[in-house]
């Protein structure tokens, strides 16, 4: 397949997303559905409390109106769908009862960790109906090897480790919306290079619904998107991987989005086992802020990291 319509299906989500951001933003402001700062987080980021959140309303509607009208049907489409706006629904339940119900953890984590199984028992399902290969091939190598039916327990860790990663990076203005653009460009070229046609137009569709959002969401950001946009996203960008069979690579293109779920992971265990924490706070984003770094400097070198991610994916793939 060729790049036409895959730069058509990027225009036009681009060009929606930032249609909706005046519609949206006054919409949420009015509904007084707005972001409740942690009291334990940066100073700063104090003046950010009361800043429209949810707006990853924008993001998913773009993306969807673009890839129905680019893409083709088939279990294939479905699947894409069902993972994006699957667990876009159990973020937008998750922002909604922070908002409406005034409490600060939404759903809970039985409640959350049931969505997310939920969903990915549907996309296994369809996975399972396409007669999807079940063989996982290492970057770079030639090697690979048939999991038979422990793929699907694979699908359903990338689904709860991508979603729970994105989510995690979704913490500064524009940090997630920047990263999450390279690393669907990524998998846009890998889908188009793999004659995945429907990757290829739904990486291109979120990359331009991301970018229409940062309009928006760049420093000092009008506008969050929230787990609505950031569990959306990680379930967008862990079928991409699973489809276009580059299921290892997520780990390399995605390695801002690891690096920060590391980061959580490795403080709590710590703090844990030995009583103390390794970064002054995180996700390691918030560690350089508290460090002295500027939102902005955090933001942009997290930018480059990402880029640079993305383009050793690229070459991991053309390798492979």
């Amino acid at each position: 397949m060729d790049y036409t319509s895959v730069l058509w299906t990027l225009g036009v989500s681009f060009v929606l997303a930032v249609l909706f951001g005046p519609l949206f933003i006054p919409l949420l402001r009015r509904l007084k559905f707005g972001q409740q700062v942690r009291v334990d987080g940066p100073e700063s980021h104090l003046k950010k409390s009361g800043t429209p959140t949810m707006g990853g309303i924008i993001i998913l509607v773009a993306l969807t109106l673009a890839f129905l009208r680019f893409a083709d049907g088939g279990l294939q489409y479905w699947a894409l769908l069902t993972a994006c706006l699957g667990f876009g629904l159990v973020g937008f339940l998750d922002d909604y009862i922070k908002i409406a119900f005034k409490r600060s953890l939404g759903l809970t984590a039985k409640q959350k960790l049931f969505g997310q199984l939920l969903f990915s028992g549907v996309f296994c399902f369809i996975l399972y109906r396409m007669d999807h290969s079940t063989v996982v091939g290492v970057p770079g190598t030639d090697w690979s090897i048939d999991l038979g039916w422990a793929y699907y327990a694979l699908v359903v860790v990338m689904f709860l480790g991508a979603t729970n990663a994105v989510n995690f990076t979704d913490g500064l203005d524009g940090l997630l919306a920047g990263t999450s653009a390279l690393a669907f460009g990524a998998f846009a070229v890998i889908a188009v290079e793999a004659t995945q046609p429907q990757s290829a137009v739904f990486s291109a569709a979120v990359v331009g619904a991301v970018l229409g959002f940062l309009v928006y969401n760049a420093h000092p950001a009008k506008i969050f998107m929230g787990d609505t946009g950031s569990l959306g996203l990680g379930g967008g960008i862990a079928a991409v991987a699973i489809l276009t069979k580059t299921e290892l690579l997520l780990v390399v293109i995605g390695g801002v989005f690891v690096l920060e779920m590391l980061s959580v992971i490795i403080q709590v265990a710590s703090f844990k086992t030995r009583g103390k924490r390794v970064f002054k706070m995180s996700p390691i984003h918030h560690h350089f802020e508290l460090s002295g770094w500027s939102e902005w400097r955090v933001v942009t070198t997290f930018w480059f990291v990402g880029l640079l991610l993305a383009g050793a994916g690229l070459l991991l793939f053309k390798t492979s």
